[in-house]
């Protein structure tokens, strides 16, 4: 039996970076940092941590999964910096996930302990001035035991959900115009609602507890391992 890949998993492109380490699809450790923005401080001795816990060197990191943005432009280039080095030093693999996406996720963790049908939802995140990067999603019933499964939630209520906005720079008040409706309200989580939730407050729109508004590097192992599982490494050498 071919023996499962040791995997770092590293999110800093939200304000609260975290790290994980996992053997394939089993997630082993998760550890946040002490605070927001402290990802140049903590990375690395958050790395050293784990991977001393289990007894681990860096040069049996064999897969780096991060995520690519939108987001902190100074945590993406760290993680970024760090895959790299990874991959030049031991060949590891990377593979690189859509912040956003990595959102979007935490609607899972959400939806199951709520215990609530959703239909759609948006991540937020602040790009200043006044707009912000958006995607958002919409579920649709699996299909046959090889359905494909999407952001971790297509477990949830035996739906999977697509993408139906890819990351869009917008306004909150296009946001709504285009997303906002009572019969079928959309749910929305990110990092963008802490200091601007009022601009999206409408009719048509709910928002999950802020619990779960941040990426975590749990999520970026669980997005990653599907996106490794399909053969979607990045490119060492373009990987921006």
């Amino acid at each position: 039996m071919m023996q499962k890949p040791f995997i770092l998993a590293v999110e800093t492109s939200g304000r609260l970076g975290s790290v994980a380490v996992a053997a394939g699809p089993q997630l082993l450790a998760e550890t946040r940092f002490s605070g927001p923005m402290r990802h140049s401080a903590e990375l690395f001795p958050a790395v050293h941590h784990l991977l001393k816990q289990f007894g681990r060197k860096p040069d049996q990191i064999e897969h780096i999964y991060i995520s690519i943005g939108p987001g902190s432009f100074t945590g993406i280039r760290i993680a970024t910096a760090l895959a790299k080095t990874m991959h030049l030093a031991n060949a590891a693999k990377i593979v690189a996930v859509d912040s956003l996406d990595v959102i979007a996720a935490n609607a899972a963790d959400y939806i199951k302990q709520k215990n609530l049908s959703i239909k759609k939802i948006a991540a937020v995140i602040d790009a200043k001035r006044g707009r912000f990067f958006i995607a958002a999603y919409q579920h649709h019933p699996l299909e046959g035991k090889n359905a494909t499964r999407n952001l971790g939630l297509s477990a949830v209520e035996g739906t999977q959900y697509e993408k139906i906005l890819p990351d869009s720079l917008m306004t909150a008040s296009q946001f709504l115009e285009q997303f906002a409706c009572k019969a079928e309200p959309v749910w929305l989580l990110g990092e963008g609602l802490a200091y601007y939730k009022d601009k999206f407050k409408a009719d048509g729109v709910c928002f999950m507890d802020e619990q779960y508004w941040s990426p975590s590097a749990g999520k970026v192992h669980l997005l990653g391992w599907q996106l490794a599982q399909a053969d979607q490494f990045a490119d060492p050498l373009t990987l921006t």
